[in-house]
Parts: C-alpha cells; structure tokens; sequence
C-alpha cells in the first residue's frame, strides 16, 4: 500500500474548533502523537507514521489549530501555548487514548514537553528533535534585529514580507532558509524573503511534490495564526515552577540545525541543564543533521524512535 492508502483523515469538534489529524496504524503496543512546527504541517511526520505504524503502534499527526486543514481561531483571540496543550489534552480524549508517546520538533516540542510536566499520567514519554528543555523565558537579545524571529514578532512585518510573494515562493524559501546551518538573519536594508531567491535549489530530500502539498495546505491557512503562534507567543508562556519529568525524555539534535546555535541551547545540551529537569533523559546527535531531519535522514530517525519506543512499553509506563 502506498502512503494515501495507510494514513486516514478525519476531523475532530476540539474546544469549539474542528481539528485535522491524520492517523495510520492499529495501535497494539500504544499511541504515538506527532506535533509539527512551522512551516510544517501533519506531512513532515509522513516517514515516521509509516514507521511506527509497521511496528505496531497506531500514529496520529495533528494540524495544530491555525495550521493546514484545521480551524482558524477568531482573529481577536490572542495565541498561547496553553491552547496547543488543552487542545492535545482534548485530543487524546477524543480518541479515547489513556496516554502516548509525544514525538515534537520546533515550536511543537514547547507544547509536547509542557504537556508531559503537567499529564504525566497520560504521557508515555516524551522525544523532541531539535529542541531541548528550555526553562525559562526564551531571550534573542544577543542576537542582531534582522534574526528572524525579532523581524516576524513584528506586527505586520512578516506579512508585508510575505505579501509580496505568492505562497509557494514563501513556503519554499523558508524551507530553504530552514534548511542551512546558519540562523537566518537579514541585513538592515533586506527582508527575511530576500535572503533566497528561485536560484536557490531546495535541500535534495524535498520534492517539488512534497512542496506542492505544503503549498495546498498553507494556501489554505494562510500565515496569520503561524506569525502568532509560534513567534509573538514565544515571551507569553506561563513557567512551570520547579519542573521535574516523570517521564522519559529524548533528545535528537541535528549538529546542522541552526537552532543548535541559538544562545544556550548547546549549554542546556552539553553541560547537563537538561538533565536538572529530566532525570530520565537520553540525547542523540546527528552530525549532518538539518533542522528537517526527520525528513532529510528518516530512516535514522525512524530507528532512533522505535528504539525509544521499544524501551519504554507503553504498557509498563
């Protein structure tokens, strides 16, 4: 069977919202919950869910709300984190799933790691690629104003950016831009849009099918409540006091990934911060591992994940 064959769609009333989630797999040894970040969608787990499906786990992909083929929010509400865990909460209830394994990258790790500290009960474990534990506020002070992040919590700014472009042209080149090692930063006179342009190739592990599907998705939602969450939520996070993991936790960094150079994610990484808060914590790094990893290498991190899910059967958790 080819991959439309395995993966289902449906949609789920979640807290007055109808959200997309995408499911492949019966399920016999547990629920694994796949949590994109941006410009993603349900589709960047495509070679996990099969994975995990053959090995006898049942995969569930979300659109988080304002993404893909979920609902948008109304405009006036404001964005937080603390919607993205309700709705997981929600969501696992819906399916009648007592608790899964959470598998996140980018902004989704914030949610999955939050979700993990305040449902342990309902959460197997908990394995992010790309992000660490970050307690904290997170501060970019250090870094210059044309970094993306500062330029995007602008109101308005991104999208006068993007609004010159039609959403294939946006999607791909945050794609590329993404996709290198260094962390995009514009120079005073230049938008985030023109740091590449359609010379520029996309990363050889990404399809112009995989782009078109993207492109549906994002030509549906558009890019408001993606500049809202993640970027202008970031500093609107409520702490959680003392954290302490009662769960595994897993981490796989890609030494490629620009977010390896964001100040102090290597520190919490190599110095132990991590460990503080996890004691239950494995870290795995793959040396040409981009920000896409789980697409640029699948099938490594597919073994890395049905490892982890192997040494923590659902039902002795």
């Amino acid at each position: 069977m080819n991959m439309e064959q395995q993966i289902e769609h449906s949609h789920l009333p979640i807290r007055g919202l109808n959200l997309h989630i995408a499911q492949a797999g019966k399920g016999e040894l547990g629920t694994v919950m796949f949590l994109h970040g941006f410009p993603e969608i349900w589709y960047s787990w495509r070679h996990q869910m099969l994975a995990v499906a053959a090995a006898g786990y049942r995969a569930v992909a979300l659109d988080w709300r304002g993404y893909g083929l979920s609902d948008q929010p109304p405009e006036q509400e404001a964005a937080s984190y603390d919607d993205l865990v309700e709705d997981l909460l929600a969501i696992l209830d819906a399916l009648s799933v007592p608790k899964a394994f959470l598998v996140a990258k980018d902004f989704g790790a914030r949610p999955a790691y939050y979700f993990a500290l305040r449902h342990p009960s309902r959460t197997c474990g908990v394995m992010c690629l790309g992000i660490p534990f970050l307690h904290g506020s997170t501060t970019f002070t250090s870094l210059p104003e044309g970094f993306y992040i500062l330029r995007w919590r602008e109101p308005g700014r991104a999208e006068a950016d993007f609004g010159r472009y039609d959403v294939k042209r946006v999607v791909r080149t945050i794609y590329i831009l993404f996709s290198r090692s260094e962390i995009p930063i514009a120079k005073e006179d230049q938008e985030i849009m023109d740091l590449a342009d359609l010379s520029t190739p996309l990363p050889e592990w990404f399809t112009e099918d995989d782009l078109a599907i993207y492109v549906s998705l994002y030509e549906k939602s558009g890019f408001r409540y993606p500049m809202e969450m993640p970027y202008r939520s970031l500093h609107k996070t409520n702490a959680i006091e003392d954290p302490k993991f009662q769960v595994p936790a897993f981490v796989v960094m890609g030494e490629k990934d620009y977010v390896f150079k964001f100040p102090g994610v290597e520190s919490v990484l190599k110095d132990g911060i991590m460990e503080k808060f996890a004691p239950d914590l494995k870290i795995t790094y793959i040396p040409e591992g981009s920000h896409f990893v789980q697409e640029q290498f699948p099938d490594r991190v597919n073994d890395l994940l049905i490892s982890f899910l192997k040494d923590h059967p659902a039902s002795a958790s």
